[in-house]
């Protein structure tokens, strides 16, 4: 006798494989994000569902981070720092506000991202989009503070857009180098450099990982 599952049960699957592995979740609100910012950003309504969205981000990486060794009360302050801070800015907003926000968050995807780190790689295809995210954070605060830190072929002296520093990251993070985002002042290049290491000490992390998974596997057989 064959057991149809319920709708209800094919529901709630997915929900419970994303509470089991958090970091599944994380990945697919992420990639989901970057298929949505270009759309959240042409409108004043479609920024506050950026901001809206952003948050949801924060709390399936702070989901992730709950479940590496690392202590988790540095990240929840940092979460709830940037959700204050972003209620705040939506109220009355300040210039000095988005420049504040982008460093916390930058600061909180770094965190999350070494804790995952930490976790040694069980989870390495989300930690490699919270690195991408934090070095984003880290473009957009300091094309805040010095305008014109990153060029681009369209409109080359305007602030860039979040979907243009996310593409510069992902860009420099794989090493593909296919970006017409371009850092043109100092402390843009030294973030681009940092990026670019990391990227390449990421990459040999995987591989090591792998080898040492594979060499595990053949040891037991």
């Amino acid at each position: 006798m064959t057991v149809t599952a319920s709708p209800a049960s094919r529901f709630l699957s997915p929900l419970r494989y994303f509470q089991r592995i958090p970091s599944a979740g994380l990945l697919v609100v992420q990639l989901l994000g970057i298929l949505m910012y270009p759309w959240m950003e042409a409108s004043p309504r479609g920024r506050a569902l950026f901001s809206a969205f952003g948050l949801l981000v924060l709390g399936f990486a702070l989901r992730v981070v709950r479940r590496s060794p690392w202590l988790t009360w540095l990240a929840l302050m940092l979460a709830i720092a940037v959700v204050v801070l972003s209620v705040v800015d939506a109220v009355a907003p300040r210039p000095a506000l988005p420049v504040v926000i982008a460093v916390l968050e930058s600061g909180f995807y770094f965190y999350a991202a070494g804790s995952l780190i930490a976790y040694m790689l069980q989870d390495w295809v989300a930690t490699f989009t919270l690195l991408a995210w934090a070095f984003a954070y880290a473009y957009v605060a300091c094309d805040a503070v010095l305008p014109g830190s990153f060029s681009a072929p369209i409109n080359p002296q305007g602030p860039r857009t979040w979907v243009e520093l996310l593409f510069l990251s992902i860009a420099v993070l794989s090493s593909v180098g296919l970006s017409d985002i371009l850092p043109v002042t100092g402390m843009g290049r030294a973030l681009v450099m940092l990026e670019s290491f990391a990227g390449v000490m990421y990459i040999a992390l995987v591989v090591s990982r792998l080898i040492s998974l594979t060499m595990l596997r053949r040891d037991r057989t």
